[in-house]
């Protein structure tokens, strides 16, 4: 006699389900801009923070008049998401189309990381300008022959 073993069998669905969430994304609205300033026999810097303030070292005089700003950006994505801010990693010249400066030391508010409060934040960016020792007069900038161009600001998601 033979002895018959039965199996059964159990099958089951399930769903799949993925959400996107709005892309981070960052614009420049206002420019960097250290304002006027006056060299000497003596190289220095002008520092400019956050806060649009600006403060001196070695033969660099500030002069009244110009635009003082710290660069500013609009940071956009998802509501009280946390995101980290990546500033330059190194110097970015600026020119006057013959002579050359450098900005570096690069800070920023909020520092590191930041929050989109509503979905929005401000994040501003200052530096540090390296003045040559009797550097010529002129308007400098990034895009001028000679300048590296624009400095990038990079934010992500935490």
């Amino acid at each position: 006699m033979f002895a018959a073993i039965a199996y059964s069998q159990s099958s089951a669905t399930a769903s799949a389900a993925a959400t996107i969430l709005t892309p981070i994304a960052i614009s420049n609205t206002v420019d960097m801009n250290f304002g006027n300033l006056a060299s000497s026999g003596t190289a220095g810097t002008c520092v400019l923070a956050t806060d649009n303030s600006r403060s001196t070292t070695g033969g660099v005089t500030l002069m009244a008049g110009g635009t003082i700003t710290a660069a500013s950006f609009t940071v956009t994505g998802v509501a009280a998401a946390n995101y980290t801010i990546t500033l330059p990693a190194g110097a970015t010249t600026v020119s006057d189309g013959t002579n050359t400066m450098t900005i570096d030391t690069w800070t920023s508010n909020p520092s590191g990381t930041g929050t989109l409060t509503a979905g929005t934040s401000t994040l501003l960016v200052g530096a540090t300008l390296n003045v040559d020792a009797d550097q010529p007069g002129g308007v400098y900038n990034t895009s001028n022959a000679g300048g590296s161009g624009e400095f990038t600001v990079t934010v992500n998601y935490q």
